[in-house]
């Protein structure tokens, strides 16, 4: 549980990070981590535009740089756009100079005020600069769709189990999850949809 959905004490490490929105509407916030790449984004925004959701894509920047096309899709398709760094650093393992002159590099590619590291994880002097310049986005719910110990039915019971008002809701759209993510996105969509959730962007 402490990685599906953080604890209090995870949450208190980075006090101007948004975990959780508004817990008392029935909504949920989309976000997919990672991307963007070829036939997994746009299969993403395929499935997104079937059932008429907006979610936020948080793109290394690298990927942007690779993969224009699929980038300038999302924007088109009306998602809101996410910094995740520009080459998915682990904060633990850089230093925080490297870090932030990393995010700001993907920044002259995303144009973004939002930021979620990956991982979820930053050094305290990390985070003390980026705050500054970005809105730091964690999550309420990592569906583990990136995990090979994980099926996919098994990510879709993720979702039911921890969702709640107000949950900022991650998933990702990259390689590792792809053989997942086709069979527990629809089915997760189609459970919050009936349970009366609405999708809402990050505001």
């Amino acid at each position: 549980m402490i990685i599906e959905q953080p604890s209090w004490f995870l949450r208190i490490i980075y006090p101007n990070a948004l975990w959780r929105i508004k817990p008392e509407e029935r909504a949920v916030y989309l976000t997919f981590d990672d991307g963007p790449i070829p036939d997994i984004t746009p299969r993403v925004l395929d499935l997104l535009d079937h059932y008429g959701i907006k979610a936020t894509f948080f793109m290394v920047g690298d990927n942007v740089r690779k993969h224009p096309a699929e980038f300038e899709m999302v924007k088109a398709a009306g998602h809101r756009i996410g910094n995740h760094t520009f080459n998915h650093l682990g904060g633990f393992t850089t230093t925080t100079r490297t870090y932030v002159k990393n995010v700001h590099k993907a920044d002259e590619l995303l144009h973004s005020n939002l930021f979620r590291p990956p991982h979820g994880w930053l050094r305290h002097l990390q985070y003390h600069f980026l705050k500054r310049h970005y809105k730091l986005v964690m999550w309420d719910l990592v569906t583990r769709d990136y995990s090979k110990r994980l099926n996919a039915d098994e990510v879709y019971e993720n979702v039911k189990r921890y969702a709640r008002p107000g949950s900022i809701i991650t998933f990702h759209d990259s390689l590792r999850s792809a053989d997942k993510l086709w069979s527990a996105l629809p089915r997760s969509i189609e459970w919050l949809q009936k349970e009366g959730y609405e999708f809402k962007l990050i505001p």
